[in-house]
Protein backbone atom coordinates (compact mmCIF):
# COMPACT_ATOMS: atom_id res chain seq x y z
CA UNK A 1 0.00 0.00 0.00
CA UNK A 2 1.55 3.15 -0.43
CA UNK A 3 1.42 6.15 1.67
CA UNK A 4 2.58 9.69 1.16
CA UNK A 5 3.64 11.96 4.28
CA UNK A 6 3.15 15.50 3.57
CA UNK A 7 5.03 17.97 5.67
CA UNK A 8 4.30 21.41 4.82
CA UNK A 9 6.84 24.34 6.37
CA UNK A 10 5.80 28.16 5.66
CA UNK A 11 5.45 29.65 3.60
CA UNK A 12 3.82 27.61 1.39
CA UNK A 13 0.14 28.53 0.67
CA UNK A 14 -2.17 27.18 3.24
CA UNK A 15 -5.79 27.80 0.72
CA UNK A 16 -4.18 24.24 -0.82
CA UNK A 17 -4.80 20.78 -0.06
CA UNK A 18 -1.27 19.79 -0.19
CA UNK A 19 -1.41 17.10 1.19
CA UNK A 20 -3.68 15.38 -1.44
CA UNK A 21 -2.16 17.09 -4.72
CA UNK A 22 1.12 15.21 -3.09
CA UNK A 23 -0.50 12.04 -2.80
CA UNK A 24 -2.16 12.25 -6.38
CA UNK A 25 1.24 13.30 -8.04
CA UNK A 26 2.98 10.81 -6.27
CA UNK A 27 0.41 7.69 -7.09
CA UNK A 28 0.13 9.15 -10.86
CA UNK A 29 3.95 9.09 -11.56
CA UNK A 30 4.37 5.59 -9.67
CA UNK A 31 1.58 4.53 -11.68
CA UNK A 32 3.05 5.04 -14.89
CA UNK A 33 6.68 2.76 -14.46
CA UNK A 34 7.33 -0.30 -14.40
CA UNK A 35 7.31 -0.03 -9.87
CA UNK A 36 3.24 0.35 -10.21
CA UNK A 37 2.61 -2.75 -8.41
CA UNK A 38 4.53 -1.30 -5.29
CA UNK A 39 0.94 1.04 -4.65
CA UNK A 40 -0.74 -1.89 -3.66
CA UNK A 41 2.09 -4.12 -2.19
CA UNK A 42 1.78 -6.16 0.80
CA UNK A 43 4.00 -3.92 2.54
CA UNK A 44 3.45 -0.26 3.63
CA UNK A 45 5.76 2.08 1.32
CA UNK A 46 6.02 5.32 1.91
CA UNK A 47 7.34 8.08 -0.09
CA UNK A 48 7.90 11.29 2.41
CA UNK A 49 7.18 14.91 0.55
CA UNK A 50 8.61 18.23 2.35
CA UNK A 51 7.52 21.33 1.30
CA UNK A 52 9.85 23.62 2.80
CA UNK A 53 12.30 26.95 1.90
CA UNK A 54 14.91 27.92 0.19
CA UNK A 55 17.21 28.11 2.82
CA UNK A 56 16.54 24.41 3.65
CA UNK A 57 16.86 23.24 0.35
CA UNK A 58 20.15 24.97 -0.12
CA UNK A 59 21.83 23.32 3.39
CA UNK A 60 20.43 19.76 1.72
CA UNK A 61 21.63 20.57 -1.91
CA UNK A 62 25.14 21.87 -0.62
CA UNK A 63 25.33 19.10 2.43
CA UNK A 64 23.69 16.07 -0.59
CA UNK A 65 25.26 16.87 -3.70
CA UNK A 66 27.77 19.78 -3.15
CA UNK A 67 26.20 22.34 -5.26
CA UNK A 68 25.82 25.25 -2.62
CA UNK A 69 22.46 27.00 -3.95
CA UNK A 70 18.67 26.28 -3.85
CA UNK A 71 17.04 24.12 -6.69
CA UNK A 72 13.26 23.33 -7.09
CA UNK A 73 13.34 19.63 -6.25
CA UNK A 74 15.36 17.65 -4.53
CA UNK A 75 14.89 13.60 -4.39
CA UNK A 76 16.35 11.42 -2.24
CA UNK A 77 16.17 7.82 -3.20
CA UNK A 78 16.04 5.07 -0.28
CA UNK A 79 15.76 2.00 -2.58
CA UNK A 80 19.07 0.38 -5.21
CA UNK A 81 17.11 0.49 -8.28
CA UNK A 82 18.19 -2.84 -8.55
CA UNK A 83 15.80 -4.27 -5.64
CA UNK A 84 12.95 -1.73 -6.37
CA UNK A 85 11.75 -5.47 -8.36
CA UNK A 86 11.52 -7.66 -5.68
CA UNK A 87 9.65 -4.95 -3.05
CA UNK A 88 6.30 -5.67 -3.92
CA UNK A 89 6.96 -9.24 -2.94
CA UNK A 90 8.87 -8.27 0.25
CA UNK A 91 7.59 -9.00 4.02
CA UNK A 92 8.73 -5.96 5.60
CA UNK A 93 6.59 -4.20 6.93
CA UNK A 94 7.50 -0.86 5.82
CA UNK A 95 9.68 0.27 2.82
CA UNK A 96 10.55 4.20 2.59
CA UNK A 97 10.83 4.91 -1.29
CA UNK A 98 12.13 8.21 -0.66
CA UNK A 99 11.77 11.61 0.15
CA UNK A 100 10.86 14.15 -2.11
CA UNK A 101 11.94 18.11 -0.83
CA UNK A 102 10.74 21.48 -3.06
CA UNK A 103 11.75 24.71 -2.27
CA UNK A 104 9.29 27.53 -1.63
CA UNK A 105 10.99 30.45 -3.21
CA UNK A 106 12.14 28.90 -6.43
CA UNK A 107 9.16 27.03 -7.21
CA UNK A 108 7.21 30.14 -7.08
CA UNK A 109 9.54 32.03 -9.14
CA UNK A 110 9.48 29.29 -11.61
CA UNK A 111 5.50 28.76 -12.08
CA UNK A 112 5.98 32.81 -12.45
CA UNK A 113 8.35 32.89 -14.92
CA UNK A 114 6.50 29.84 -16.69
CA UNK A 115 3.33 31.50 -16.25
CA UNK A 116 1.66 28.76 -14.55
CA UNK A 117 0.05 28.47 -11.08
CA UNK A 118 2.46 27.47 -8.01
CA UNK A 119 0.43 24.12 -7.56
CA UNK A 120 0.44 23.37 -11.03
CA UNK A 121 3.92 23.60 -11.03
CA UNK A 122 4.81 22.05 -7.48
CA UNK A 123 2.40 18.99 -8.69
CA UNK A 124 5.35 18.61 -11.52
CA UNK A 125 7.95 18.81 -9.43
CA UNK A 126 6.64 16.20 -7.30
CA UNK A 127 5.92 13.81 -10.55
CA UNK A 128 9.49 14.75 -11.56
CA UNK A 129 10.90 13.66 -7.72
CA UNK A 130 8.88 10.56 -7.50
CA UNK A 131 10.62 9.21 -10.95
CA UNK A 132 14.04 9.79 -9.61
CA UNK A 133 13.09 7.61 -6.54
CA UNK A 134 12.25 4.92 -8.56
CA UNK A 135 15.53 5.60 -10.78
CA UNK A 136 14.57 7.60 -14.16
CA UNK A 137 16.61 10.64 -14.42
CA UNK A 138 17.96 13.12 -17.02
CA UNK A 139 21.14 12.95 -17.23
CA UNK A 140 21.47 11.92 -21.41
CA UNK A 141 18.83 12.60 -24.53
CA UNK A 142 17.79 9.42 -24.37
CA UNK A 143 17.18 9.68 -20.01
CA UNK A 144 15.34 12.83 -20.81
CA UNK A 145 13.29 12.36 -23.08
CA UNK A 146 11.79 8.94 -21.59
CA UNK A 147 11.38 10.80 -18.00
CA UNK A 148 9.57 13.73 -19.63
CA UNK A 149 7.11 11.31 -21.89
CA UNK A 150 6.42 10.31 -18.51
CA UNK A 151 5.89 13.39 -16.56
CA UNK A 152 3.76 14.51 -19.54
CA UNK A 153 1.28 11.88 -19.21
CA UNK A 154 1.24 11.50 -15.36
CA UNK A 155 0.53 15.59 -15.26
CA UNK A 156 -2.41 14.85 -18.09
CA UNK A 157 -3.71 12.30 -15.77
CA UNK A 158 -3.81 15.31 -13.09
CA UNK A 159 -5.55 18.06 -15.18
CA UNK A 160 -2.23 19.82 -15.66
CA UNK A 161 -1.03 20.98 -18.88
CA UNK A 162 2.80 19.91 -20.40
CA UNK A 163 5.64 21.91 -18.82
CA UNK A 164 7.64 21.13 -22.13
CA UNK A 165 4.97 22.22 -24.92
CA UNK A 166 7.31 25.65 -25.03
CA UNK A 167 10.36 23.93 -25.44
CA UNK A 168 9.79 22.17 -28.68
Amino acid sequence: MLIVETQEASPWPAALDWEKRANESVAAALGLTPFAALAHAAPLVEVAVRLTDDAEVQRLNRDFRGKDKPTNVLSFPQVQVDLLESLDNSDDGEILLGDIVLAHQTCAREAEEKGVSLADHATHLIVHGTLHLVGYDHMDEVGATAMEALEVKALASLGVGNPYADQD
